[in-house]
């Protein structure tokens, strides 16, 4: 890696709590969208399904983007482009806060993701350029404490903002942290330009086809997909089931982000300490099979109280999210590492596509009845198991590479 002259050497953890920060801004952007679901269809006046495509609009930018990125992606120097990238999305995530209606909402989301999925990209990039292997997955733990975070502390004191101001106070609160993580970025993210090749290319498009040319990397890019959707299309509309079926208050949902979020800052931990241990594939099986049976209980009880509800979304949180601890470690570790941005990038571009995809599926599978309660979620429980045993067989088809650059200036503690 090489960095400026007369830089500092960066500890792994300073490097991996600031990607982690800068994560967290934006895991709270794209999160907090689901707890706001109540709030959000009284107060624009729309049903599921055009929730489910204000979700998704930031899912398909974010795609688009993606796709866009890898295109230059590893013509950059990583940090200049990272900290430029998430300027915009500052931006844009200011506009959500100053929208005037539904469509203006939605095409602030568009942008807020085009930005945000290309940030999402950088950040593995980095986390796979500069840590070994044998460290990948507890490393990935360390950034995955982003989506930790977000549930125990971002998503409930967003939601207190929205129940006590308005819905647009969350997205006030993210320019906030965005900017502080940027500042705190400029000084600790060291310069990586050891990607960077001299060679004179032939097209523009040479990257993403020797990225698409390897069947390893498609192979890791269907798995990204799956993982994805087996827990995308449940997730946009816990909230709105929890308060519209199993009439549990709105005021009392920051509850159930706060517990999840609390159990995955110990989980995420040690699931990044076992995968590295015991190995990632067999991790990820284990962590994956568990995952079913909170998947199936969200999505199938009928009638809960909030202590039970929070029982089942807590194992939720800890068992989805905890799939992607070594899953991001097998993914990151599947690119060659000389394209590694390339297909970071396309991974983004899968990943948003697909959480896209199972937002849009979720809000047309599911129909709001004229009690207001919603019907069809058990389906959508469905669909998810099945997408999650797909990626549990499809997994050890991935062939990861052991290997990673010189990290002279990221010491490890």
């Amino acid at each position: 890696m090489k960095t400026k002259r007369n830089s500092p050497v960066y500890s792994e953890r300073a490097l991996l709590l600031t990607l982690a920060g800068i994560q967290f801004s934006h895991v709270l952007d794209f999160m907090i969208m689901m707890p706001l679901g109540p709030i959000l269809m009284r107060e624009l006046g729309i049903g599921t399904h055009e929730f489910g495509l204000l979700v998704a609009s930031y899912s398909f930018s974010s795609a688009l983007s993606g796709l866009f990125a890898s295109v230059f992606v590893d013509r950059f120097e990583r940090k200049r482009l990272l900290l430029t990238m998430f300027g915009l999305f500052g931006v844009a995530t200011l506009s959500c806060g100053l929208a005037l209606g539904y469509i203006t909402l939605m095409i602030a989301r568009g942008f807020a993701g085009a930005f945000g999925g290309v940030m999402g990209a950088l950040v593995q990039t980095i986390v796979g350029d500069t840590i070994p292997f044998a460290r990948r997955a507890r490393a990935s733990s360390i950034v995955s404490t982003a989506f930790s975070f977000s549930t125990v502390a971002g998503v409930p004191l967003s939601l207190w903002l929205a129940n006590h101001f308005q819905w647009r106070a969350p997205f006030f609160f993210i320019v906030v942290l965005s900017i502080l993580f940027i500042l705190i970025a400029l000084r600790i993210l060291p310069e990586l330009r050891h990607h960077i090749s001299s060679e004179k290319r032939l097209h523009p498009f040479v990257e993403v086809f020797a990225v698409m040319r390897d069947f390893n990397h498609l192979r890791a890019l269907i798995f990204s997909a799956l993982i994805i959707f087996a827990g995308f299309t449940v997730v946009p509309y816990l909230t709105v089931y929890a308060v519209n079926n199993l009439a549990i208050s709105q005021h009392d949902i920051p509850f159930v982000y706060f517990a999840g979020g609390a159990a995955t800052l110990i989980s995420a931990r040690l699931i990044g300490h076992w995968a590295d241990l015991k190995g990632k594939v067999e991790i990820y099986r284990v962590i994956a099979i568990l995952s079913l049976l909170p998947l199936f209980a969200v999505t199938q009880l009928q009638s809960a109280s909030l202590g039970l509800w929070l029982i089942f979304t807590t194992f939720f949180f800890v068992l989805i999210s905890g799939r992607f601890i070594p899953a991001m470690a097998i993914i990151t570790s599947a690119a060659q590492p000389k394209l590694r941005g390339t297909f970071m990038s396309l991974n983004a571009t899968v990943q948003s596509l697909s959480m896209g995809l199972a937002a849009t599926l979720s809000g047309f599978i599911i129909t709001q009845q004229n009690n207001g309660q919603i019907a069809g979620y058990q389906n959508v429980g469905y669909v998810a198991i099945g997408a999650n045993l797909l990626g549990i067989w499809f997994v050890s088809r991935i062939v990861m590479h052991d290997s990673h650059i010189h990290a002279a200036d990221v010491k490890p503690e």
